[in-house]
């Protein structure tokens, strides 16, 4: 996730200051970095790819003089990591500058329609934001209208900063969907993506709500409504965190902070163009053999996303651990093959080396990511950007989400274009697909605390299984990874069919056994999956549809789900046992964000 910075100041440090609020905004993730002051009339502008101690040494960000001026952190989502593509982007005669956070949904309309008129310098969405505010402002609005009739038209989310040398005394920034503060102190007023660039410089802070304008000057700040211009009061907010409480959201750590950053991850996953689903949907359609690939929770994230191709799609496919892929298929590969590879970060080494071997065999390589211009970007035909923003915790966790609703995605537009699934069938999924934000938002509210009392209560158990049937066995292995990751607790995870053969010894009186039930096509096989450990006097934890009474009888604890299509379960039920390995970690008095012996890429064989 991008972050943005801008200031109005009484003197002429527009430079340092900026370049400092950036390394303070370094946790959230990039990967280019750039800023325009605005002085003597004129916006100057410096930014490059690569690191801002990097880029530093080179342009100098701090010789940059102005009372006014703007910054960015740029996490890429359209374009690569490049200097034209890096933040803040300027307006044809370079008169506008603007930074953005957010994803703009509706841009290649946009910028279809602006093309004949004004010149483009880079590949981003963020682009149309200066040209239409020019557009607005040549057709005789100042600076805020212009700005607030270019929130009318774009879709998405956004938090944008612009400035114009034909008014330079202040700064305009507009809200929706993605963080935005603006800051109060005696020196100058501010606004920022998150509170971590603020606190140096004031504790004063008001915080804009969406659909909201402000427009920022040393001695005024005003806020109206994008809607229809009427005037917002508001009050002033004390930051009483610390740097490093900034940085974490006023969490306690990140990986419980990036569980709750699902919800807006998901929705910036659900807003990749559909012509990037569309390009792999034909490709994949057009294959006789698919393979998905990848490591650890990615992995997973195959699993069940082979259900769904399955299920949905009515085309088959492979999830096979990267590591194991040269080895076992390597001689079957050739041009009419599909390779699917996920990596959060892009740099797995098992999936790249899988990767060169499918290169050599001319099979078509297709990835799902959430770094653009990593190696794996770099070896794909086509890719998708995730667009979760970064993850600071070692365990993966919003990853798994942001990977399996494009998996999901993709399996709907193949099942359009196969015409292999009824279509009040393939809506319903859809429409599922579009509400699973708000539903996971509230899944996170009502169980937090009853996660948090289950795992107070099991924390001495010496070992855990976890078992679910069908696109949640995957879930199950997800969940189990989670607890072995953060708690180092001996864990087994399988598909609850497959108990009679092995597992079932393992069971012992009072040991855990977590079951992931929702009421799918499986309900009645597993509660008698169930009632085989409880028997044998396992106890039993279930992840439930609410008001399942069958289950509730047999289940020691439970955790009860909105009711929701089946096949979208897994998106849900994950998030009680991230909630469960996270606050076991806490109660064992562990560091979730960075357990033993783990690195978050895994770079090496």
């Amino acid at each position: 996730m991008c972050g943005i910075f801008g200031c109005v100041l009484r003197n002429e440090m527009a430079g340092p200051i900026i370049r400092s609020a950036l390394e303070r905004l370094e946790y959230r993730g990039y990967d280019s970095i750039g800023q325009a002051t605005l002085s003597s009339g004129k916006i100057f502008v410096k930014k490059d790819k690569g690191k801002i101690s990097e880029v530093q040494k080179t342009l100098n960000f701090d010789e940059m003089l102005g009372k006014l001026g703007l910054g960015h952190t740029r996490w890429a989502t359209h374009g690569m990591p490049s200097k034209e593509n890096a933040h803040p982007h300027l307006d044809c005669d370079g008169n506008i500058a603007v930074v953005h956070n957010g994803i703009i949904e509706n841009f290649m309309e946009l910028r279809k329609n602006l093309e004949p008129k004004h010149k483009f310098r880079s590949r981003t969405d963020s682009e149309v934001i200066s040209h239409l505010i020019e557009d607005y402002m040549e057709e005789g609005e100042n600076l805020e209208e212009a700005t607030r009739l270019t929130a009318k038209r774009i879709k998405g989310s956004f938090a944008v900063a612009a400035i114009s040398n034909q008014e330079h005394d202040k700064l305009v920034c507009i809200k929706k969907e993605s963080p935005l503060i603006v800051g109060v102190g005696e020196e100058g007023v501010y606004c920022s993506s998150d509170m971590s660039a603020l606190l140096p410089l004031t504790k004063n802070a008001l915080i804009m709500e969406d659909g909201e304008l402000g427009v920022l000057k040393i001695d005024e700040i005003k806020f109206i409504k994008i809607k229809n211009g009427e005037s917002v009061k508001k009050e002033i907010t004390k930051i009483e965190w610390t740097l490093s409480d900034a940085m974490k959201g006023g969490y306690p750590h990140f990986t419980i902070k990036e569980i709750n950053e699902q919800p807006t991850s998901i929705r910036n996953t659900l807003r990749i163009s559909p012509i990037y689903h569309e390009l792999i949907a034909s490709k994949l359609c057009d294959s006789e053999r698919i393979f998905l690939i990848a490591c650890g929770t990615s992995y997973h994230a195959c699993i069940a996303g082979s259900y769904l191709f399955s299920k949905i799609s009515k085309i088959d496919s492979r999830p096979v651990i990267a590591s194991e892929f040269k080895d076992q298929y390597s001689e079957i590969l050739n041009s009419k093959t599909a390779i699917i590879a996920l990596s959060q970060s892009g740099e797995t080494a098992d999936t790249i080396e899988a990767l060169k071997t499918v290169r050599e065999k001319k099979a078509s390589i297709l990835s799902i990511t959430n770094v653009m211009g990593s190696s794996i970007t770099r070896f794909s035909d086509i890719y998708i950007g995730q667009n979760s923003g970064p993850e600071i915790g070692v365990a993966a966790t919003k990853s798994f989400t942001s990977q399996l609703a494009i998996l999901t995605k993709l399996a709907l537009t193949m099942a359009t274009k196969r015409n292999s699934m009824d279509e009040e069938n393939r809506r319903e999924i859809d429409r599922g697909l579009k509400t699973l934000p708000s539903y996971i938002e509230k899944v996170i509210e009502r169980v937090d605390d009853k996660v948090k009392s289950i795992a107070k209560k099991y924390v001495d158990s010496e070992s855990f299984s976890f078992l679910g049937r069908g696109i949640n066995s995957a879930t199950a292995l997800e969940g189990r990874l989670k607890l072995l990751e953060l708690t180092y607790t001996p864990s087994l995870a399988y598909p609850a069919g497959e108990v009679k053969h092995g597992f079932i010894a393992t069971v012992e009186s009072n040991r855990p056994a977590i079951f992931i039930a929702p009421r799918d096509d499986n309900h009645n096989k597993i509660i008698n999956n169930i009632m085989e450990l409880k028997s044998r006097g396992a106890k039993i934890i279930s992840l439930i549809e609410k008001d399942d009474k069958k289950i509730i009888e047999m289940s020691d604890d439970y955790i009860e789900m909105p009711q929701m299509h089946a096949l979208l379960t897994p998106l849900t039920y994950i998030v009680p046992l991230q909630l469960f390995a996270y606050y076991m970690a806490v109660e064992k008095d562990l560091d979730p964000d960075k357990p033993r012996h783990l690195a978050k890429s895994v770079t090496v064989e």
